[in-house]
Order: structure tokens, then C-alpha cells, then sequence
């Protein structure tokens, strides 16, 4: 884990590079729908490299059912999602594989094997996409877990031996077992207390920069926003209707946004960044 204390610099969290920086993730057009319940309808989005894109709206606006979308769990009805510049759905079952292990993600609760340890559970996609050596792969495993912030004894633990902050962080070390170029992470600090909370957006920064990583990011948590989050995507009305720096952003005039920055927790979270 990071040092604690250290602060993250305006550089990181705003993202200078971004005016070179082109999409990894293009969405154009897409639509979701359960049945005849329409989820997102016309929804455009790009994802830049080397970003941590946060992507927030209100509850069923279908924040996870975009991911899900994204990263092939859930097929849209309509569409485009391109992928490191290849139109996602239209590949085969190879070329999609190919893509897939250039992304890591980190599922709500961690979603971690119960019945394994946590190293075993970071080298599952090892054993699944590599051809390699079990000792190695033990060592790969050890090598993202201490990445994660977790103690070296944590990867001979089970997940219901851990807490609620070491299971994200074991989550996390399986995201990126694959050494991704994307990492997908819903909800990444619920349900942690502030202080586990700000340490586990200063480890997202710090890997960022130090991986190169591109990062998506769907949070509820203001501060996390603010403390990590180089752009912000709002999700509203079935589709993205702001998307740009938090500066931006926050000066829109849509009552959804309006409400969700200005409010008590909003002037809370800016209070506390730009201490």
C-alpha cells in the first residue's frame, strides 16, 4: 500500500496528458434493454488512454449494465463498441479472447472464488489464458498481491478470513494478474470507512501512474471523484449527459448533477479537495 499521508498531485488527478491522449474505449450509438425495459438508448462514450474515467448517475440508471455492456457480459441491442480501435461484437471468439485479457475487473464485493485462497484466486486467469510455470505463477501472484497492498500471509487466507477492504484489495491484485492495459472497477470503496476509502483511491492513482494503466470507474463516492477521477461521466436519462473534468462538469445546469455536487456530501467532498 502507498505511504500513508501522501498526497496525490493536481498533475495525476487532472490529467495533464489527456489532450494526447486518444480513446482505448469508443461507444457509439449503444443501447441495453431487459426485455422491453430500455436501459441506455443512443449512448455515446470514449474512454482515453492513461485516464481514470469516473462514471457515476443515479440509482438504475445502469451504471453497471454499461460495464457489463463493455466488457461483453451483457450484449447491447444496438451499437458500437470498439475496443483498442476493433469493433468488439463483430470479432470471434479468439479475437474477443485476445482483448479480454488486456482488461482486469474488479466486480462489486471483489467477487472472489470462495473456495480459494486469495493467491489462488489471482492466479486463476493465469492458469486460464498463460502457459505457465506453476511456480512462477505462484510468484506473479505474490508479486500483485504486495502490488495491491495486501500482506505477503494474506494470499494463504480465504476470503471470508478477510475484511471487507482486504477482499477489494485481493480483487484488485486478480485484476491485474494479466499485467492489463484497462482495469474496470464498480463501486471500488463501498462499504469502506473513509480512511480505507481515501488509502484504496491513492493505491488506483499511484497505479495508474506507475502501470500506465486506463482505468473505469463507477463510484457512488464523492470523494473518490474528487481525489482520483481525471474525467467524470454522468449517466442520466438513458444516456451520457455530461462528461468532461469535475470543474466542468459540477458547473452544468441539469438538476440530477445540480443535486448530486451541490448537495451537503458534495460541498463536503470539494471542501476536503481543495484543502
Amino acid at each position: 500500500m502507498a505511504a500513508a499521508g501522501l498526497e496525490i498531485s493536481p498533475e495525476l488527478r487532472t490529467g495533464t496528458a489527456r489532450e494526447t491522449a486518444e480513446p482505448v474505449i469508443r461507444v457509439r450509438g449503444l443501447r441495453t434493454q431487459f426485455d422491453d425495459v430500455v436501459i441506455h438508448d443512443n449512448l455515446d462514450l470514449d474512454l482515453m488512454r492513461g485516464e481514470i474515467l469516473g462514471v457515476v448517475g443515479g440509482s438504475g440508471t445502469g451504471k453497471s449494465v454499461l460495464m457489463r455492456a463493455i466488457i461483453g457480459l451483457k450484449r447491447p441491442s444496438a451499437g458500437s463498441v470498439k475496443v483498442f480501435g476493433r469493433e468488439f461484437y463483430a470479432l470471434n471468439e479468439a479475437g474477443r479472447l485476445e482483448i479480454e485479457t488486456r482488461w482486469g475487473v474488479l466486480f462489486q464485493g471483489g467477487a472472489l472464488f470462495s473456495s480459494l485462497t486469495v493467491a489462488q484466486n489471482v492466479m486463476a486467469p493465469i492458469r486460464e489464458h498463460l502457459n505457465m510455470p506453476e511456480a512462477l505463477a505462484r510468484d506473479v501472484a505474490a508479486m500483485k498481491i504486495s502490488m495491491s497492498g495486501l500482506p505477503p500471509e494474506a494470499g494463504d487466507k480465504y476470503p471470508s478470513e478477510l475484511s471487507g477492504g482486504m477482499r477489494k484489495r485481493a480483487g484488485l491484485a486478480r485484476a491485474l494478474a494479466l499485467d492489463p492495459d484497462i482495469v474496470f472497477l464498480d463501486e471500488p470503496t463501498a462499504g469502506l470507512d473513509p480512511i480505507g476509502a481515501a488509502a484504496f483511491d491513492e493505491l488506483i492513482v499511484n497505479l495508474k501512474t506507475s502501470l500506465g494503466l486506463t482505468v473505469f470507474m463507477i463510484t457512488h463516492d464523492l470523494d473518490t471523484l474528487y481525489a482520483a477521477s481525471d474525467r467524470v461521466a454522468v449517466l442520466a436519462e438513458k444516456r451520457v449527459i455530461e462528461v468532461g473534468p469535475l470543474d466542468e462538469v459540477t458547473q452544468s445546469d441539469h438538476p440530477w448533477i445540480r443535486s448530486y455536487f451541490t448537495g451537503p456530501r458534495g460541498r463536503a467532498a470539494h471542501h476536503t479537495a481543495v484543502r
